[in-house]
Order: C-alpha cells, then structure tokens, then sequence
C-alpha cells in the first residue's frame, strides 16, 4: 500500500481505533513466555535498528518462539537474523489476519508513531502489549514505554525490553548474517573486482531532501579510481540511472537494481567502507560492521547517525536541521541547503582518512600516493 496513503488511514482510523478500544488489562495473569511478536512497520533503518533487540530477547528467552510482523518493503532485513521464526506482513491481509489469529504471550510494537499498528497489538488480545506511549496509542499498552527524538534508535528498542527484564546493553561488532545464497551471488557479480579493494556507494534516498547528487558522487569516484579503489554503486532499480552517472566511463561497477536486499548486504559486506546518506542501505552496513562515511541532513543524526571510531558522519548543522520527526520532512524553503553544502573536498577526505585507518586503501596509497 502507498505510504502516503497509509498514513492518511492512520490519521483517521487508527486514531479513531485507538480512542475507542477497550483498555487492557494491565495487571495480566503471570504465564510463561513462549511465543512472541514484534511489530515493525515502515523502513528498512528501523528493522535494522531492531535487530540487536531480537537478538536480545533470544539471549533472554532461548526457547522462545519470535515472530515478526513486517511490511513488504522492509520485511527482508528480518531475514538477516538467525532468530526469527516467521515474517507475516502488516499489509498482506491474510497474512495480517493470520498474525492476529496466532497466540503469543508477549505483543511488542515497535512503531513510534502511528496508530494503526498499536491498534493491531490490542486486538491480538496477548497479556502483555508493550508499545511506545507516544499519542493515544499509549493506552492500547499494558506497559506504555516513554519515546524520545534525540535517543539513538537502538537504544530506544531496548527499552521496550525492560518489562521483560531486559537491561540495555552496549552493540558493538556485526549483527546481521548474510545468507550463504546471497553471498556467492555477490561473488558472481563482484567477480571483475577480485583482489582489488571497493567502495560501495549508495545514492539513493527516501525522499529528494536526503538526496547529495550523483554528480557529486561520480567525482568522489574518480578521486577514488586515481589511488587505485574501486566504486560499486547498490540501489533499487529507481538507483541505476543514478548509478551509471557515478561510474561514468571508468573501472566502476553499477549494480543498482541488479541485486536483492541479501545480495545488496553481500556485496557491501566486502567493501572497504561504504559511502551514503541517511538511509536504510548505510544502516545495513553499519550492522555488517562496515565502516561508513554517512551525510546528514533533514534526518536526525542523534538519534540515526552510526556510533564508533570506524564511522564518519557529516552534518552541517544548520539552524534549521534536523527538521524530519516521527518520519516526516516538512517542505524545505531552502532547496535542502543542509545537504548541498556539503563539499565533495569534505567528504573525498572523510573517506581516505577512514580508509587510511582502516586499512582500506591499496598499501602502496599507504606509502603516498
């Protein structure tokens, strides 16, 4: 279903749904927890970021059954972890209905927002419904969870686990698996490059707002081409024109639009870094272990931007950014000035300066190139 769209019945009928449903009972009979169900609608950047959650709650719960209730545009990130035991999707009806049909013992919401999901928790009657207690879905919850705009997302999945016991804790080192398929897929692809050290770029973005400019891309790619390092460019099939820019005529790969989400995490799990902007492919790396060199703008880098020495975030900070909350930018009057003023200079010397640490560039560029 179309975003636009989704949020239009949201506004409507989720918060209508959500003002008429009876309360739960918030002091729910103690039973076991066998089964649960987490609720992740919206991008790939909040899947990822759940991640480390699922991962958690399997450490607490080892023989707990985890499902995930997903939309069809992020819902492959799930199947990055080993923990997860099925994937409906939020808007596949039958699927939907076949979630709610289902008995769990611990409902999870992770939506920050948006009501409709809420609405879905409460009317799996589970005895505990966790969520974030952000509008009027706060009293759809057994344990509503205070949310804020400027914790880092990871930390903000965690603390829907505290009534299940579980404590916070540091992520550090890769948490995403790519399956063995993937992976020699994206050798097949990659084979022209063997042996030669990769960029891998990501262009694209969500809205126009995040968006730096292919051109500005394509001449980071020649600098890099001139000390020896190659550039793949991974997209959707929306990405490829884009991709084919960057590259223009040299030793580039392009292959927006030619791989799946696995093979996409593939590809950069080979690279030396990746190069992006706010997005769910720049989150992918990071849980890859990847090191990056991320643009911020509209997007709030406090509580998006990757943590750790291995990554470099740009952010002009200007007066007016972040401007983007709960998902949405508002129309900007100043041609996205936060992003277009960042300098290819800049961010060429962000990544050799990252690829210099972490081993990256070919060594006789280590010598001086």
């Amino acid at each position: 279903m179309n975003i636009g769209v989704m949020k239009s019945l949201d506004a409507v009928i989720g918060r209508l749904a959500a003002s008429l449903l009876a309360r739960p009972d918030v002091t729910p009979r103690p039973c076991p927890i066998t089964t649960i169900l987490l609720i992740r609608p919206g991008g790939i950047g909040d899947a990822v970021h759940l991640i480390p959650a699922i991962d958690a709650v399997k450490a607490a719960y080892p023989d707990a059954a985890i499902d995930i209730l997903a939309e069809k545009r992020n819902s492959a990130i799930f199947r990055l972890s080993p923990h997860v035991r099925r994937i409906f999707h939020y808007d596949r009806p039958a699927e939907l209905f076949h979630a709610l049909r289902t008995p769990y013992d611990v409902v999870v919401d992770t939506e920050q927002w948006h009501r409709l999901s809420a609405v879905v928790a409460r009317l799996t009657r589970a005895p505990r419904l966790i969520g974030f207690a952000t509008n009027e879905r706060a009293r759809l919850f057994t344990h509503p969870i205070a949310y804020a705009q400027d914790d880092y997302e990871i930390d903000s999945f965690f603390r829907l686990l505290a009534p299940l016991g579980i404590e916070p804790r540091e992520v550090s080192g890769p948490f995403l698996a790519v399956p063995p398929a993937a992976v020699e897929r994206a050798e097949v692809l990659l084979e022209k490059l063997v042996g030669k050290a990769y960029v891998t770029i990501f262009p694209g973005a969500s809205i126009p707002e995040r968006r730096w400019g292919a051109e500005r891309f394509g001449r980071i790619a020649g600098l890099l081409a001139a000390l020896g390092v190659a550039v793949v460019v991974v997209g959707g099939r929306e990405d490829a024109g884009l991709g084919e820019t960057i590259i223009g005529g040299g030793g580039g790969l392009n292959l927006a639009g030619r791989t799946s989400l696995s093979e996409t995490a593939a590809v950069i799990r080979k690279s030396a870094l990746l190069l992006g902007g706010d997005s769910g492919v720049l989150h992918i790396a990071v849980g890859l272990g990847i090191p990056t060199v991320s643009l911020f703008g509209p997007g709030r880098a406090k509580k998006w931007a990757p943590r750790g020495d291995r990554h470099l975030v740009i952010d002009k900070g200007l007066p007016c950014s972040p401007c983007t909350t709960f998902g949405t930018t508002p129309p900007c009057p100043i041609a996205a000035r936060c992003m277009s003023d960042i300098t290819v200079d800049e961010v060429f010397t962000a990544v050799t300066v990252l690829l210099t640490a972490t081993g990256g560039l070919p060594s006789a560029c280590r010598k001086g190139c």
